[in-house]
């Protein structure tokens, strides 16, 4: 079996962990910045280098193209993100990048000419943290949002998606809309514990979570902390306080896959000596199953009423409803065969998180590839993985695109 040049892909992830890097050891690389630019340029660069063609849609997304015997038959796809988390790390969404460069450079050093097309994709704000939504370009090129909207996202300066495609260069004229794909891979980082802690080279990643969003707020009565006794007190902090209880218990009650989280909060008058009078906070939930979600979004809303007890109202809005995804099985069994045919360990996953290859799923055969974090960190300037972890990895994926690349 063919593998790939470990330490050229090493040395490539050392590269692109200087563009943006922080004094502690991580990166900030935010979306249409300066340091993406860079960044995207560089990989434009090694993709030239490599024969390798490289398009840009209107949404900035990059499509570096291998070509196969068969260019009239749909291709396989491969990639993920090169932004990051403000203060986030060197290897969420680059590693699944440039692992897939690896793969390409693997396949011309050895000469492999594939039946199809392979196609590495560097998908635009897939982190949302500079605009809002996330996955936003892939989300545009999969027909899930419109590219009006996306390009009117602003940011916390008021400059919009579009005038950042501008201002560095990457606004390309063809449309970012979906072309055939045979199937898609992408590969990542866990982000979580579970591998590393099992001992297991691999995830098999075959669903991600949904998410529903909320916003709820709380209105109690604010009155003279001094004067108010407490049995005549509306306050709606320690209400507050007994919908998180409430929140994480629904969590735990579906558990293992269960996710519950109000990561916001806000108090108003928030003075020292009232009795606060509102608070507005979010609510997070994520399981892999669309009945769990609506039991999990009915218990919100009995615990939200339960505090009318308290003297205290409490509305709730849902903003986002991200439904379960299940990964193709043909894409997972390609990529098992892999695994066993390599001799690494593996486990079948689900994804706690989104990924631009949640939106790809929606119109091809697609599916994803983890691998271990150092004790689960990521979106922090802590993230690492090892050599070692990288390299599997990337062998994994380079079978499970070969395979797929080799079907007629």
């Amino acid at each position: 079996m063919i593998h790939v040049n470990a330490q050229r892909l090493w040395t490539t992830l050392e590269m692109l962990a200087q563009i943006g890097g922080t004094p502690a050891g991580g990166v900030t690389r935010l979306a249409l910045s300066e340091e993406d630019r860079i960044a995207r340029n560089l990989l434009r660069d090694w993709a030239l280098e490599a024969g390798l063609t490289c398009d840009v849609d209107s949404m900035g997304n990059m499509f570096i193209r291998r070509v196969g015997k068969n260019s009239t038959l749909a291709p396989v796809m491969t990639g993920s993100h090169v932004d990051s988390q403000p203060l986030g790390g060197n290897y969420d969404g680059i590693y699944g990048v440039l692992a897939g460069l690896e793969v390409l450079r693997t396949l011309n050093d050895r000469q492999v000419q594939t039946e199809r097309d392979i196609v590495l994709v560097n998908w635009t704000n897939e982190e949302g943290a500079r605009f809002a939504p996330a996955m936003l370009a892939s989300g545009v090129w999969a027909g899930q949002l419109t590219e009006e909207f996306a390009w009117s996202r602003m940011d916390n300066k008021k400059v919009t998606v579009r005038e950042a495609l501008e201002a560095i260069g990457y606004r390309g004229e063809r449309p970012a809309r979906a072309f055939p794909v045979h199937a898609c891979y992408e590969l990542h980082i866990e982000q979580g514990p579970i591998l590393e802690d099992d001992a297991i080279d691999i995830g098999l990643v075959r669903a991600a979570m949904g998410q529903r969003w909320f916003t709820l707020t709380l209105d109690g009565f604010a009155a003279h902390a001094g004067t108010t006794p407490m049995h005549s007190r509306r306050d709606a902090l320690t209400a507050f306080a007994e919908l998180a209880l409430k929140v994480e218990e629904i969590g735990y009650h579906h558990a293992p896959d269960g996710r519950a989280t109000i990561g916001m909060a806000q108090v108003t008058p928030n003075s020292r000596n009232v009795v606060p009078a509102r608070v507005v906070c979010s609510v997070e939930f994520r399981h892999p199953e669309q009945a769990a979600l609506e039991a999990m979004e009915f218990a919100l809303h009995q615990a939200a009423e339960s505090l009318a007890a308290r003297g205290v109202t409490a509305s709730v809005e849902r903003l986002f409803d991200y439904a379960p995804i299940a990964f193709n099985e043909a894409c997972l069994a390609r990529t098992a065969n892999a695994v066993a045919a390599l001799g690494y360990s593996s486990k079948l996953m689900v994804s706690g998180a989104g990924h631009d290859t949640c939106y790809v799923s929606k119109i091809a055969p697609a599916s994803m590839i983890f691998i271990p974090c150092v004790k689960g960190i990521s979106h922090n300037e802590a993230e690492r993985i090892l050599p070692a972890w990288s390299e599997k990895g990337a062998n994994v994926l380079l079978h499970s695109v070969l395979a797929a690349a080799q079907e007629t």
